[in-house]
């Protein structure tokens, strides 16, 4: 009696289409291979466009290499379908990773974009209006191309009925076989791939679509790390400081989380458009050496408000609370005010409100609202938090929709279109980059606008409140620059204009006298070398909070504060 491993039939119960002939039935692993090379070839188009461009590989010698990490792609692709070949499983696996391959193509072609944890993270994070501003014809045509009706091939093919047994072994084998062919294609042209991937190590991160599988496990494993969906409490010895002990005027300070902002682009630190007219009238201060904690918002905003600094962020094994938790355990009214999809979790446990949606025919219209909206009703949603608290001091966050693309001419209300002609679509590539730039620069020059509105709001306090504002983006933005656009580029690569983010403190006369600051002093430190590290402990210090979790050394004022 022998042992039957294989047994064949044909079937046509899972095709999409009912087929008006009958197709002979392929073994599962031959369906493997084939969308193995199909998503090596065609689903890394934006690699081999990336290799192409290299110097380096301008030559046969690069054409071969070329060619070997194809194969090994294709090996690395086989290895992970191996783990899927499965009855019930390979179809739905295979029409998945060549949708999802086709989706990850368009974007990395039209926007130079990468795909790694944060991006997916970032994915995760959109919100209905971004996904509109992101559909194209041209994605329609990349995803019907490049996905559908390749999927729809792979799901008519019929496959053989095989044993779990012999299943089992074969996709073993397919497993060890394809890891094999990956090594043994690296092999002859080894020193040319270290070279290539050290020396340009975005490519890592445009190997489709195993950069979304690892990007997907590394989101896993982290949140397993971190086990417990408990938040842990932190500043749970906060309290107030002296300068509350006989205080003729509560603080009032205004947080303004700016959105894909790039210092650069703003006349204040030396660009030569005028972008920011009315904060040049005010005396305020704008540090032109300042840094972010992540080129993403779901990254930094989270980052800018952990008192753990970008590193330990990153490898934290706990969820923590965060700054505004801190600033309300010590007993100020703390507001949270969002113009976009969320906040990154921030404001969780304080009052908020999301005035994205709000029906506001002053500010609102085509299903968003411009940032002016969040100063709308202001007075009265502070004056609905707790009377005890608002006597000691106020805190609101405002969170901008700001820059954030790619559809820059959304973000502007016509009077503020400055520049001109600008880019009025999605599609940025489509446009001149002066076109591009004059869009964004639009958003400055409306965001220049918002603040000074916020800073004439806080002027009309100061018959009961000390007021300041202290503005602050989450991470800059590529505006075709090498041909990149947008942002989330991994932090050890990304351009500095992703990286480097405008921050803007403005303090009224009675801010000043109560927290010993001058604006004097902050002017003569305008370079100081600044990031999202200092900003946990800069607030606090500005709000004379105290807890042991406090480093003097990253408030950003302290230097000015001893002198006075």
């Amino acid at each position: 009696m022998s042992l039957k491993l294989f047994r064949t039939t044909e079937f046509s119960t899972s095709s999409l289409f009912t087929r008006t002939r009958p197709t002979v039935a392929v073994h599962p692993i031959r369906l493997v291979l084939l969308c193995a090379l199909w998503l090596a070839v065609m689903g890394n188009l934006p690699l081999w466009q990336a290799l192409y461009n290299l110097p380096e590989t301008a030559n046969a010698r690069g054409l071969f290499f070329g060619v070997m990490f194809c194969l090994a792609i294709a090996g690395a692709n086989a290895a992970l379908l191996g783990l899927l070949a499965w009855r019930g499983l390979l179809k739905p696996a295979i029409v998945l990773l060549v949708m999802v391959a086709a989706l990850s193509t368009h974007y990395m072609l039209v926007y130079r974009v990468v795909i790694d944890r944060t991006m997916l993270v970032n994915v995760f994070n959109t919100d209905i209006r971004e996904v509109r501003d992101l559909i194209s014809w041209r994605l329609a045509g990349t995803m019907l191309v490049l996905g559908l009706l390749p999927a729809i091939w792979f799901w008519r093919k019929p496959v053989r009925r095989v044993g779990w047994l012999g299943q089992a072994i074969v996709n073993l084998l397919t497993v060890l076989t394809g890891l094999a062919v990956a090594v043994v294609a690296v092999l002859p042209v080894f020193q040319d791939f270290s070279s290539t991937m050290r020396n340009n190590p975005q490519l890592r991160y445009l190997i489709n679509p195993l950069n979304t599988v690892w990007a997907g496990g590394s989101i896993i494993t982290n949140t397993g790390r971190r086990a417990s969906k408990e938040v842990l409490p932190i500043g749970e010895d906060a309290r107030l400081g002296s300068s509350y002990a006989a205080q003729g005027k509560p603080p009032l300070l205004l947080l303004v989380v700016g959105e894909t902002a790039r210092a650069g682009n703003f006349a204040l630190n030396g660009y030569a458009r005028p972008t920011s007219p009315k904060l040049a009238a005010e005396n305020l201060v704008s540090f032109r050496n300042a840094w972010s904690c992540g080129t993403n918002t779901a990254a930094s905003v989270p980052c800018m408000f952990s008192h753990l600094g970008k590193e330990g962020y990153e490898s934290r094994q706990s969820n923590y609370e965060n700054l505004v938790d801190v600033l309300q355990r010590a007993g100020l009214a703390v507001l949270w005010v969002d113009n976009q999809s969320g906040c990154s979790g921030p404001c969780e446990r304080i009052p908020n409100v999301n005035t994205s949606r709000e029906k506001n025919a002053a500010f609102c219209s085509a299903g968003e609202c411009h940032d002016e909206v969040m100063l709308s009703g202001l007075n009265e949603r502070i004056a609905a938090l707790p009377a005890e608290r608002r006597a000691r001091g106020v805190v609101v966050v405002m969170h901008q929709m700001g820059s954030h693309g790619p559809a820059y001419y959304k973000r502007v209300p016509a009077a503020f279109k400055t520049f001109r002609p600008e880019c009025a679509s999605s599609a940025l590539q489509d446009c001149a980059r002066e076109q591009v730039v004059n869009a964004y620069d639009n958003t400055i020059v409306y965001t220049d606008h918002f603040l000074a509105a916020a800073i004439s709001w806080l002027k009309t306090q100061t018959q009961q409140s000390a007021p300041a504002m202290m503005y602050v983006a989450d991470h800059g933005e590529s505006l075709g620059e090498n041909n990149l656009y947008l942002h989330g580029l991994p932090y050890s690569i990304a351009p500095d204009v992703q990286k480097r983010v405008p921050w803007i403190t403005w303090l009224s006369p009675a801010f000043e006298q109560r927290s010993r600051l001058t604006t004097a002093c902050l002017k003569e430190r305008l370079d100081d070398k600044l990031s999202h590290d200092n900003y946990f402990h800069s607030v606090l210090g500005l709000m004379d909070v105290q807890t042991a979790l406090y480093q003097p050394a990253l408030n950003m004022f302290a230097a000015c504060a001893s002198r006075n």
